[in-house]
C-alpha cells in the first residue's frame, strides 16, 4: 500500500469544541474538516468511534461494530425535526475545556430518547437494521440487558441470559422490544450522521484515518454473542487475558483485562467476525489503524485470574495467513499498523511482505543516538510519522519534563533554541521523507501537558481534553498553510493505491 505525501491532524470528535458538554458529528465536526482544507491537511485521525464503557476509553467499547450515541449531535437533531429547541432551554452549564461524562452521557440519552418519541419507523430506519443484522440485535439486546441490569457486567447477568438461553432471549426481545428499538434508534442516527459528515470530508478531499484496537473488550456484545471466538472460562470470564511484560516502564507489565482470541475458532470459519469488523470499520473511515499490530504475530498471555502482567508467556498469533484471507475477502487494505514498543523480528518482516507502513514518533527520538529510528534522517519514505500520539504528552508538555540529555539532543538534532520548540518538531516531521505526517491538534495550538489525552496505566482524567472554541486562530491555520506548501504536503483527491 502505498500513499500520496500528505498531512493531518490527529483530535478525537469528542475533543471538538462547541455548547453541548462534548465534541460530536454535527455542524462543529464539518467546520473542523473546512478547517483542515484551509490548511492544506488531506488527513483527520480519531480515535476508535465505539459506545465507551470502563473509564470512558474509547479502546474498551461495547462493540466493535456499534458507534458512541455520545458522539450524535443534538443541533443536527434540532435541525432534523426530532428535537425542538426548547428541549434544550434546560442544557446545563458544561465546562468548554473538558468533557464531564457524568452530566454529558445522561442529558444526551435523555435528549436521544425524545427524539426516538417523535420518530416514525420509516424505509431509512428499516435499511438501516437490515444492512446491520448481523451485529445490531445482539448489541441492541446486549445494551437493553445492561440497563436493566444496573450496568453490570454480562458475567454477572442471570446464567440463562449469560449463557444466551435462545428461549430466554427471544422472550426478552418480545417483551423489551420498545427498549431494544431504542437502542437501534440511537445506532440509526449515530449512523446517519457520521455518513453525511464523512460525504462532507470526501468532498472536501479529506480522508479520515480510524482506528481499531486490537483486543475486544470483555464486557462487550461481541464477546457475550461470540463467545466461541474467545478464550473464556464457563462463567464468561477470561480464561487468558491480555497485556505486555514488565520492561523498562513498569516493573510488572500491563494487565489490560481484555480476553484472548481463540485463533483456531477463527480460522475454522475463515476470520469472518474479523472480516466483518475490518469490513464494517471502512465503511466508516478510508484509512484504518490498527492498534498493537505485533498481537498478530504473537502476543503476551497472562493467566485471566492475574493481578499482575509477570507471569506470562509469549504466544503466536495468526500472522501472514490472516492478512492473506483478509485480502481475499477485501481487497487491497489501506492499514497502518501500530508497530511502536519492543517488538518480535517477525513484525517488521510481516509489515515488508505486507506491504504496510509502520508508525514513527518524534518524542522517542533523542534517547540513543543518531541510529535511533524515530529520528527523522531515518524514516523510510514508507511510514507514517507524527510529533506525538495520543498517548504521549503534547510536544510542549514531552520538552519541559524530559532529561536534560534528551532536551540537549533534541536542540541539537534540530538546530533550534527554545522558543518554539513544539512548531520546530511539526516542521521536522513535515520535511522528513515519511509519506503521511500527522501531528495532535494540541500540538498545533502549542499546548502543556494540561492538554494531554491519555497517560497509559492510569484510569483516571483521561479522554477529557477539548479545545476551546476560537483556540485555531488564523495565524495557526496560516503557519500550517505555509508549511504544507513548503514540505510539498497537500490536498488529494485520492491518497493510497495499490504499491
Amino acid at each position: 500500500m502505498h500513499f500520496t505525501r500528505s498531512s493531518g491532524v490527529l483530535v478525537h470528535p469528542t475533543s471538538l469544541p462547541g455548547p453541548a458538554g462534548i465534541g460530536d458529528i454535527g455542524p462543529s465536526a464539518q467546520k473542523w474538516i473546512d478547517q483542515l482544507t484551509d490548511m492544506g491537511c488531506a488527513l483527520w485521525q480519531v480515535l476508535p468511534l465505539g459506545p465507551t464503557g470502563y473509564a470512558d476509553s474509547p479502546y474498551q467499547s461495547f462493540s466493535s461494530f456499534a458507534g458512541n450515541p455520545n458522539l450524535i449531535s443534538v443541533a443536527a437533531l434540532v435541525d432534523d425535526g426530532l428535537l425542538d429547541q426548547s428541549d434544550l432551554d434546560h442544557t446545563p452549564e458544561f465546562p468548554l475545556d473538558h468533557v464531564d461524562y457524568g452530566t454529558v452521557i445522561p442529558w444526551k440519552r435523555d435528549l436521544i430518547d425524545k427524539a426516538f418519541e417523535r420518530f416514525d419507523t420509516d424505509g431509512e430506519f428499516e435499511s438501516f437494521r437490515t444492512r446491520t443484522a448481523t451485529w445490531l440485535p445482539d448489541f441492541s439486546l446486549f445494551m437493553t440487558f445492561k440497563d436493566l441490569y444496573g450496568g453490570n457486567p454480562w458475567t454477572q447477568w442471570p446464567p440463562m441470559l449469560r449463557d444466551r438461553d435462545p428461549e430466554q432471549l427471544e422472550k426478552a426481545r418480545e417483551g423489551y422490544s420498545r427498549e431494544i428499538t431504542r437502542h437501534e434508534f440511537a445506532q440509526f442516527l449515530f449512523f446517519r450522521q457520521w455518513g453525511t459528515l464523512h460525504d462532507h470530508a470526501r468532498d472536501k478531499g479529506v480522508s479520515i484515518i480510524g482506528d481499531i484496537p486490537i483486543f475486544a473488550a470483555a464486557d462487550s456484545a461481541d464477546v457475550w454473542a461470540n463467545r466461541e471466538l474467545f478464550q473464556l472460562d464457563e462463567q464468561g470470564s477470561p480464561a487468558f487475558q491480555a497485556g505486555v511484560p514488565p520492561d523498562y516502564f513498569s516493573e510488572t507489565g500491563q494487565l489490560w483485562g481484555n480476553p484472548l482470541y481463540d485463533w483456531d475458532a477463527h480460522r475454522r470459519n475463515g476470520f469472518a467476525w474479523w472480516t466483518d469488523r475490518i469490513r464494517s470499520t471502512l465503511e466508516l473511515v478510508d484509512i484504518v489503524r490498527i492498534d498493537h499490530f505485533r498481537g498478530f504475530v504473537n502476543y503476551w498471555e497472562v493467566p485471566g485470574n492475574a493481578t499482575t502482567a509477570v507471569d506470562g508467556q509469549w504466544v503466536d498469533g495468526p500472522g501472514e495467513e490472516f492478512f492473506t484471507r483478509l485480502s481475499q475477502a477485501l481487497g487491497d487494505l489501506p492499514i497502518i499498523a501500530e508497530d511502536l514498543g519492543e517488538l518480535d523480528p517477525r513484525v517488521p518482516k510481516l509489515l515488508d511482505h505486507l506491504g504496510l507502513p509502520g508508525m514513527k514518533i518524534l518524542q522517542f527520538a533523542f534517547d540513543t543516538d543518531r541510529t535511533n529510528p524515530f529520528l527523522p534522517h531515518n524514516y523510510p519514505k514508507h511510514c507514517v510519522a507524527y510529533t506525538g500520539t495520543h498517548d504521549n504528552d503534547t510536544t510542549k508538555g514531552w520538552f519541559a519534563s524530559a532529561p536534560e540529555d534528551e532536551r540537549s539532543f533534541a536542540l541539537s538534532y534540530l538546530g533550534i533554541d527554545e522558543s518554539d520548540v513544539t512548531w520546530d518538531f511539526i516542521w521536522a516531521v513535515w520535511k522528513s521523507r515519511a509519506m503521511l505526517t500527522l501531528a495532535p491538534l494540541q500540538d498545533l495550538l502549542d499546548l502543556g501537558s494540561e492538554a494531554r489525552m491519555n497517560l497509559p496505566g492510569s484510569t483516571s482524567g483521561n479522554w477529557q481534553w477539548r479545545t476551546l472554541p476560537d483556540a485555531l486562530t488564523d495565524e495557526i491555520m496560516n503557519k500550517m498553510r505555509a508549511l504544507n506548501k513548503a514540505t510539498k504536503r497537500r490536498i488529494g483527491r485520492r491518497l493510497w493505491g495499490r504499491g
